[in-house]
């Protein structure tokens, strides 16, 4: 593409794209473990970095380039790096960035996963974790340490929605000398760039929106060239890459990716407000509602709410999972991110294996359900929810 400066849009389906000498119109997808040389010389100039060009699909893939390429683009960083998973992609910033006795402050509010990364992996390697609330500036300050090196938050958190301020946390973090990785998961750069609001690092669970239809697993680590260097030495030699399958399935995701966040927020939105209105459901947790307690910080950072609402029925785990039981239509799956809704009870799956006081502080109640708003008709999904909510 030319240096013009295109819409998100407009990015998603044209940049990064490298046309063969059969000049396709569609990205090619290039299934190959490894690239062959013109010469002994030539192999020996890639493998020390001399020369440009593939090596091993561990590492080197014009199919992942292209994904790389068109998602740093639509976030606005220098580079990215693929990764086989959203965990992966926390997993290899940390390690690539970060050493035996140094400290992360994290927030309280984040996935499942991502605490037993840092608990029951990370530590083993000297790595030490506070968390604090995702939504009080002044509970990161404190919790600052002179050998804080990394701040990670979620916003919006799963499975809460809750709100951080990007901003102010950056410059809590660049006061400490410490780097902001920020979880862009569930807005993706078409909602939120947290890069242009202070941001050093972004991570992307690719696996979600960006393929948009439940298909294949991915993620991504996206900066400067010189914060992602390390990354992809860890990732080079570790070897958690992305597929170039899946990183061609992601290519043509990205494509319809503005629609679908469009349309997701849309139906998000209307649901949100009916669920409000239903006499069992006790909270409502969605960042396009005036009710969200972040609601005015949301829209300033988000161009909308997103597609996850979370809600608290009366009648705890019985009467949630009665309304998870009595769905016909909606997907019983913890994953998110589908043209398919998807339901699930964040106590007993997502963040069923951290300890009742985690769950208890990130205010994941056993009344609590998340629903990831597809693309069906919204009076389809509140008839199905509504067989439950009795």
């Amino acid at each position: 593409m030319s240096k013009e400066k295109y819409q998100p849009e407009t990015l998603a389906v044209r940049a990064g794209a490298v046309h063969s000498q059969f000049n396709e119109n569609s990205e090619a997808l290039f299934l190959t473990s490894s690239f062959t040389f013109d010469s002994a010389a030539q192999a020996a100039a890639r493998f020390v970095g001399n020369e440009p060009g593939n090596i091993y699909s561990r590492f080197t893939n014009p199919t992942v380039t292209m994904f790389e390429e068109r998602l740093a683009a639509m976030e606005g960083a220098e580079q990215c790096v693929a990764t086989a998973s959203g965990m992966s992609a926390i997993l290899a910033c940390v390690m690539g960035l970060m050493k035996a006795g140094d400290h992360i402050v994290t927030s309280q509010s984040i996935f499942g996963a991502t605490i037993n990364l840092f608990n029951n992996i990370i530590k083993k390697f000297g790595v030490e974790t506070t968390y604090v609330s995702a939504t009080d500036v002044s509970r990161w300050q404190a919790a600052v340490r002179p050998n804080t090196r990394l701040f990670f938050l979620e916003t919006p958190s799963n499975p809460l929605t809750e709100i951080s301020d990007i901003a102010a946390i950056a410059a809590v973090a660049r006061g400490c000398g410490a780097l902001l990785v920020v979880d862009n998961c569930f807005c993706t750069p078409i909602l939120q760039r947290p890069l242009d609001l202070g941001a050093d690092i972004v991570i992307q669970s690719a696996t979600k929106y960006i393929d948009g239809q439940g298909r294949v697993l991915g993620g991504a680590v996206l900066g400067n060239r010189k914060l992602m260097e390390p990354v992809f030495g860890f990732l080079r030699t570790a070897g958690p890459t992305l597929s170039a399958f899946n990183a061609w399935v992601m290519l043509k995701g990205l494509e319809t990716l503005k629609i679908r966040m469009d349309a997701h927020s849309a139906n998000s939105l209307e649901l949100a407000r009916w669920l409000e209105a239903q006499p069992n459901v006790a909270r409502v947790y969605y960042p396009g509602l005036p009710s969200h307690p972040q609601h005015k910080l949301a829209m300033r950072q988000q161009k909308t709410g997103g597609g996850i609402v979370s809600f608290e029925v009366k009648g705890g785990r019985e009467a949630a999972w009665r309304v998870i039981d009595s769905a016909r239509l909606i997907s019983i799956t913890a994953n998110l991110g589908d043209t398919k809704t998807t339901l699930t009870h964040p106590a007993s799956t997502t963040h069923g294996r951290i300890t009742p006081e985690a769950r208890a502080a990130a205010g994941i109640t056993e009344g609590l359900l998340r629903i990831a708003v597809g693309l069906e008709a919204v009076v389809d999904i509140q008839a199905d929810l509504a067989r439950g909510l009795v």
